[in-house]
Formats: C-alpha cells, structure tokens, sequence
C-alpha cells in the first residue's frame, strides 16, 4: 500500500463516530465512504467526515475498492456483515465483541485463515497509557511473581436481545485485560444475578490463571459510569501492587513494604492520555503500522474469540453450579 489509504467504516452510531473521527483525519488514510442501515444519519456521517455514504454494503465495495475496512454496529449484530466482509479478503478491523455464538466466531475465523486474512478487533483499552505503563512494569519484574489480580467496571445498562450482554459484550475487555496483564485463565467459578431488569446485569468471578495466581472479576450494568473508579483493575506480586483508576485516569504504584506510592497521571498539555476515545487512536496508529508491513494485527480477531469462550466458560459455571476449566 502506497500513499494514503482508503477506509470504509461500516456503522453510523455513536462510537462509529471515533471510527469516522480518526480515519479522516489522519494525513495517511482516507476516509472514502461511511455504510449504514439509516439513510438519513448515514448521509449525515459522511457529510461531517468528507466521505461517500451508502446504505448497501455491496455498492460500496464495487465502488470504492477500500484498503480496510472497519465495522462498529449494534453489538448483536455484527456476525453477517463481518462473515461478507471477510470473505470478500479485504483487510478489516471489528468492534468488539466479536459476536456471541462460539460457532458464529469459530467460522469467521476459519474464513479469515483460509484467505491469511488480516482481521483485527478493537481491544483498545490495551492502549491507554496507564495500562501500557502497567505491562511495561510487569515485564521487567517489579511486581514479582504475580499472585493475585481484580477486575472491576460498571456503568448504566445497555439493554439487548442477549440475557448475557454485559458478560460478552462489556466485560469481554475484562477477560481481554487480565489475560493481557497476568496471563492465561485456567477456570473459572461464577455467581450471576438478574435482580433488575430480567437479564443477567452484574456477575462475580473467581478466577485461576495458568501461572497459578487467583483473581476476580466484578461487571455490572446496575451502576454508575459517574462514580470515580468505576472502572479499577489491580495486580498483586510478591513485590509491589499497582492499580489501573478509570482507564485513562491515572496508575499508581507501590512496593511492598514502602509507604510511599508512586503515581502516573497525564500532564498539563498531554490531553491525549486522558482521553478514553484517544486509545483507539493509539490502537489504529499501531494496527495500520501492522497493515503497511504485512503483519498479523496487534489484536487479532482471535482475542475476541478467546474473551467469548470465557463468557460461555461464566455462563457454564453459573448454570452448572461448578468451577469450569478454560486452559
């Protein structure tokens, strides 16, 4: 790929928006079309972002030719425009989750290997600076031999068709996060409740890891995205502690033993770092650095396979009342 490249974002909702925002703005990709399923918001999208709108996927394709493709629809419904795109070969980025049918991810990735497609999803919480910070810590050893690890998020409810939305679509960065930070998940044992509103809104995870830490995961949709450390991952070593605040927000650091902590927040002109939508900027400067050279993804769609697999795994243990083994 010379010059800049040619983008198509499929989806005009809200968080389409980042998608359409990034890809037309950036001095080596162009943003040559939006496609959406309403012809007036659609158009509207394109208008605000320099691009052709469509409302057919097919005439898009035949008449742009893009270089990627990337899709943010409703979270029920991304399997049959993401199974048509990938098997027209053309590079593609998802949203997550992937979808929630284990066999629905099993052939979307069977189709994308058997053409060596490149085929990313957006993990983008893997980018923000307190996390990236986090890893870098871990990797060198600072934290010791890891023993234990906690998830925390929860906000407002996003209602949907599925009795597990907020396990697969909304906590599936929690499963992404942890493997990402601690390492693999051995099993999982789960407590679920629909107390609210019908459908399974907050769970509560044990967890083991491969590396024989233990961990827990708290996701609701029965909270509040106002209330500070809604967000809040912690990992425990044998050396230090570090804490993860609301993504973005900040990272503090202790080793153990020492009262003073240690704490990274974004500077007065370093607006970029504090800002939630400002990782998928970060993922796409990396993804497309990726795409240029012809390598697989930095997050490939397989992630979002994995971080379904142990939904299923939760869903399993709830309804048996047993530990369920993810390895």
């Amino acid at each position: 790929m010379r010059g800049r490249m040619r983008v198509a974002v499929v989806g005009a909702g809200g968080w389409g928006e980042h998608h359409a925002r990034i890809f037309s703005r950036r001095e080596d990709t162009e943003l040559v079309a939006v496609c959406g399923r309403t012809p007036a918001r659609t158009q509207a999208r394109a208008e605000r972002y320099g691009a052709t709108p469509y409302t057919d996927l097919d005439e898009m394709l035949r008449s742009e030719h893009p270089e990627l493709v990337t899709v943010c629809l409703p979270n029920e419904d991304h399997y049959d425009v993401t199974l048509k795109l990938v098997r027209t070969g053309v590079p593609l980025l998802v949203e997550k989750p992937l979808v929630f049918d284990l066999a629905e991810a099993d052939t979307l990735l069977a189709e994308a290997e058997a053409r060596d497609h490149f085929f990313a999803i957006n993990f983008n919480h893997r980018y923000a600076e307190p996390v990236q910070r986090a890893k870098a810590l871990i990797d060198a050893g600072e934290l010791g031999d890891l023993i234990f690890a906690t998830w925390r998020f929860g906000g407002e409810a996003n209602r949907g068709r599925s009795p597990h939305a907020n396990l697969i679509e909304t906590q599936c960065h929690g499963f992404d996060m942890l493997e990402h930070l601690v390492g693999p998940i051995s099993a999982v044992s789960a407590h679920l409740t629909d107390k609210t509103y019908g459908a399974f809104s907050t769970i509560a995870l044990a967890l083991d890891f491969e590396n024989r830490a233990v961990g827990t995961m708290l996701g609701t949709y029965d909270s509040s995205y106002a209330y500070p450390d809604t967000q809040r991952i912690e990992v425990n070593g044998t050396k230090g502690r570090l804490v993860i605040h609301d993504t973005v927000r900040a990272l503090t650091f202790s080793k153990a033993g020492d009262p003073v902590e240690q704490r990274w927040h974004s500077t007065y002109f370093d607006d970029e770092a504090r800002n939630f939508a400002g990782t998928f900027d970060r993922h796409v400067d990396a993804l497309l650095t990726a795409l240029r050279a012809g390598e697989q993804p930095p997050v490939h769609a397989r992630a979002g396979r994995r971080a379904l697999a142990l939904a299923h795994a939760t869903i399993e243990s709830h309804e048996t009342g047993r530990r369920v083994s993810t390895a």
